[in-house]
Order: structure tokens, then sequence, then C-alpha cells
């Protein structure tokens, strides 16, 4: 497949789009567009492909800051997610500052997207290798978040074990868990049920302990 030729870049922050727009310009795309907004972002692909005309990419953060325009699309996850779903042939690249290996599972995983690039200091670099692994029709991670699809964990990560990891992080006991979610409205919070999913996550992780449960999933990025 050869290089992409039109491109569009959704991010509400200026700069961004200059180091990106720098990179598109070193691939010798011919056609970039911009926009701040997520629905200009979902209008400008939909005429595209009305016209005969479709990107061939799109390059989108996922935080957007609100103002006093009413938008239909909040955010780039909810954007990707939706043109996604009407139309699986865009190849789309998320580019976040957002490291958090959860985060990237459900934008590459749930969302479907065909990249995940951390804005930073490799970030433009990174973008440039990722444009053309897309192309190639291969997937791409930044090296930071490429945990993010580890085998391990293949079984589903959700907020809650996320949030029981973290407490566990902080060293309360179950005990101390459980009344943390009753305070929190957390569901389930009984203390049962938190030393199931603490010995759930023990079995999956193949952790001997809780202590040893929290150093696995920090040296994975989960935390």
């Amino acid at each position: 497949m050869s290089m992409f030729k039109k491109v569009l870049v959704s991010d509400d922050l200026d700069c961004i789009n200059q180091g990106v727009i720098s990179v598109l310009n070193s691939l010798d795309i011919e056609h970039i567009t911009q926009v701040a907004y997520c629905d200009d972002a979902f209008l400008q692909i939909e005429k595209a492909i009305l016209e005969n005309t479709p990107f061939d990419l799109l390059i989108t953060d996922l935080s957007f800051v609100a103002d006093h325009r009413k938008q239909k699309y909040l955010s780039g996850e909810t954007l990707i997610s939706a043109l996604k779903q009407k139309h699986p042939q865009l190849k789309i690249i998320a580019y976040s500052v957002e490291d958090n290996l959860q985060k990237v599972r459900t934008i590459v995983l749930d969302c479907n997207a065909d990249a995940y690039v951390c804005k930073g200091r490799y970030g433009l670099k990174q973008l440039s290798q990722a444009i053309d692994e897309v192309c190639q029709g291969k997937q791409y991670l930044s090296p930071q978040v490429a945990n993010a699809i580890n085998k391990k964990l293949t079984i589903d990560i959700s907020d809650y074990d996320i949030e029981v990891l973290k407490l566990l992080s902080l060293g309360y006991s179950q005990k101390e868990i459980s009344k943390d979610f009753l305070t929190k409205d957390i569901t389930p919070s009984s203390l049962s049920s938190i030393e199931k999913k603490i010995s759930k996550l023990c079995d999956h992780f193949k952790a001997n302990n809780t202590i040893h449960l929290v150093v696995i999933v920090k040296d994975l990025g989960l935390i």
C-alpha cells in the first residue's frame, strides 16, 4: 500500500497540530485538513465520503476541552468508536498524553483504533513510525504502552479491578478497601467480594500474595 494521501488531524491545541502536520509534511502527505472539535472531524469524514474523496487516515487526540459549543462527540474515544463502527476501513491513530494501559486497551481493543501513540519527547518520531506501519496494515503502540495488549492482560481488567489494585498499592487492607468502596458507593463492596476479586487477580497474574500482585501490575503499567 502506498503512503496515505489525505489525512485529517483532530486536536484542539494548535501547537500539537503543527507538530503533527510537520510529520505529515515530511512524509509528503498531499492533503492535510485540521479540525479542533470531534463533531467537525466526524462531519469532515462523512462529507469526504459523500464527495467520493474519502480521507485515508484520521489522527485524533482523546481529550478535548469543553466550551460553549454543544458537541455530540465529547472525546476522541467516542469519535473513534463511532467512526470505526460506521467506516471500519478508515485508518485511525489515537495521539494522546494518556498512557494508562486500561485506556489504551479500550481504544485499541474496544474502539478498534489502528494505533496508539503517546505524546511526549519521542511522540512525533513514534507518530511517523505509526503512520508507516498502519499504512502497511499493521498495528502500532508506543513502546511505553505496548504492554496494554500483553498476553497477561487477556482477561478484562475493569475499572473496579484497577481501583482495588490502586488501594492495595497504597497499603489498604481488604477490610479497608471494603469500607472505602462502601463510602464511595462502589459495588460490590462486601469484604467477601473484595477477597474473591483479589484472589482471582492473584491467580491470573500468578502472584504469591498481594504485595507480589502489586509489584506485577506496577511493572505492567496498570497502576
